[in-house]
């Protein structure tokens, strides 16, 4: 059994939380409200008012929705600093590269692992959400015991910073998808055929792709649109800001992202 302190038990997080308690973890989880707090009691963790009530545990798991509270709350808030030397931290939101590389280099006894998600709150009750990971062999060998309570696969990629990248990427693809998507609709409507019956005729060619599935189970570009804009632009966001920090661009990608979403 590990002990595992938990900040950001919402959407993403509340079904982790579950899975980690199943899996006979011992989870102190952050709630800054009675009703936060009676929601963990629920979830079978046991509850903490602040983030650095949640430092004194094994292994500690951030996943909040933006990269700048996971400043505000490694840093500012003081939950780095409040954790035990050889301590493992875990960032699942999906951020800019650069700030897990700045925690671990000013918490030099902590051990740093960047570990953003791909799936949403379903694939995480089931045990099997993507996790693309970031950090060094030992860092990742330390924390997977934990994570694999909820992640499948769990995909080391690279060293500290390089699971934000991938992710980054990744979403990218998922936007630019939408935008060809969107783009193909349009030419269905030119030649009269119906949205809904070329999503769902398309998933099954040579031109499906998962992206192209979940549109057609929603059953049109601009309805799926309306449910992940909102994730997808903070994410297509980090991407932009932190190809132009290391002097590049998305290229061909932003021009198709710009077809299917307005960012």
């Amino acid at each position: 059994m590990t002990r595992v302190g938990f900040v950001g038990a919402g959407r993403m997080g509340a079904p982790m939380v579950r899975r980690l308690v199943a899996s006979g973890h011992e989870v102190v989880a952050v709630g800054r409200t009675d009703d936060k707090r009676a929601a963990v009691r629920d979830l079978g963790a046991r509850p903490v008012g602040t983030v650095t009530d949640a430092a004194d545990a094994d292994v500690v798991i951030v996943c909040v929705f933006t990269d700048e509270q996971v400043q505000q709350i490694c840093l500012r808030d003081g939950l780095v600093a409040a954790m035990k030397p050889r301590a493992s931290l875990v960032i699942h939101t999906t951020g800019n590269p650069a700030t897990a590389r700045t925690i671990a280099e000013q918490f030099g006894d902590v051990e740093v692992v960047d570990a953003p998600v791909s799936g949403g709150p379903h694939n995480i009750a089931a045990g099997e959400v993507t996790l693309f990971v970031g950090g060094s062999d030992e860092a990742v060998a330390r924390v997977q015991p934990v994570v694999s309570a909820y992640g499948d696969p769990i995909l080391h990629v690279g060293p500290l910073g390089a699971g934000q990248a991938v992710k980054l990427i990744n979403n990218a693809l998922f936007a630019a998808q939408i935008g060809l998507l969107t783009e193909a609709v349009s030419l269905g409507a030119s030649l009269g055929v119906d949205e809904a019956k070329l999503l769902a005729s398309v998933s099954h060619g040579s031109g499906a792709s998962r992206v192209g599935e979940f549109i057609s189970a929603r059953g049109s570009v601009a309805g799926f649109v309306a449910d992940v804009g909102e994730f997808i632009g903070k994410d297509v966001d980090v991407v932009r800001k932190t190809a132009a920090e290391l002097g590049s661009e998305l290229g061909l990608l932003d021009d198709v992202i710009n077809a299917g979403i307005r960012l």
